[in-house]
């Protein structure tokens, strides 16, 4: 099936392992052009080279996201390098884990500032050239985001309320912008990823496997267990859907919160 992502710029956030990495293979395999970022030169240079190894080419840069400015700074240098973004990956961002009776005002700022707005501010800047491509009758299509978002967002847990917290927000903001701007034929859509097999969670497991006395094999196995489909996503499946709902086949998608948990929460 033509995804008609060819040639098509792609910028992917936090695209140097997990998902986001998962992200640039599977964009890259389609004849994109893409571009990955992260704030960690080591993991940068590791993706490369891994992607090259595998014949893939990649645009690499290092920012952190934290600041507005450095968004600003690595979209024009993407516009610059590769081209006018055409799509936007983004899934930076990791939101620290607390106890209830320790979660303050100073807790919900931070996890706002590691989660909510790495977000938000490469999608600002992304989001602006888009339009203005759209409002100048530049030709070709307008340009689609795709928002990797935790299920946190919808499922309230005790030790992640800060982190679920900002999440909910990104949703909110994926569908009310995408609300605004379809008028300019520009295409917003989020993934709901529920536990997927990447370091993040591999070191979950080994975590709770410590906790509770248990080998780490014996630890993923029981979460597993839990999930109806019986096992945890892989990153390369929730690539697959981000390809989809980045491409000319989804041209009627927008505003879409797309869940991928295996089944785990029966929610409409």
């Amino acid at each position: 099936m033509d995804l008609g992502l060819k040639d098509k710029v792609v910028l992917i956030t936090g695209g140097s392992k997990g998902i986001g990495l998962a992200c640039a293979r599977a964009f890259a395999s389609e004849g994109a052009k893409v571009a990955i970022v992260s704030r960690d030169p080591a993991n940068l240079a590791r993706a490369y080279e891994q992607l090259k190894q595998e014949g893939l080419h990649v645009h690499r840069t290092r920012a952190d996201l934290h600041e507005s400015h450095s968004a600003a700074e690595i979209v024009e240098e993407v516009s610059t390098a590769v081209g006018p973004i055409d799509v936007l990956i983004n899934s930076a961002g990791a939101a620290r884990r607390y106890d209830p009776e320790t979660l303050d005002a100073d807790a919900f700022r931070a996890t706002m500032e590691a989660k909510y707005f790495p977000y938000i501010y490469p999608q600002q800047e992304v989001l602006r050239r888009m339009a203005e491509r759209a409002k100048s009758g530049q030709g070709g299509a307008p340009g689609t985001i795709v928002n990797i978002i935790g299920m946190g967002g919808k499922i309230a847990s005790d030790i992640h309320i800060a982190g679920g917290a900002a999440n909910a927000a990104l949703m909110l903001a994926t569908v009310g912008l995408a609300h605004y701007y379809a008028r300019y034929g520009i295409r917003i859509n989020a993934i709901n990823p529920g536990s997927t097999l990447t370091e993040r969670v591999e070191e979950a497991v080994k975590l709770e496997a410590s906790q509770q006395g248990i080998d780490s094999a014996d630890a993923l196995a029981r979460g597993q267990a839990k999930v109806p489909l019986g096992r945890y996503a892989k990153p390369e499946e929730i690539a697959d859907v981000a390809l989809f709902l980045a491409s000319s086949r989804a041209s009627y998608v927008t505003g879409a919160i797309v869940p991928m948990d295996g089944g785990s929460a029966p929610l409409i």
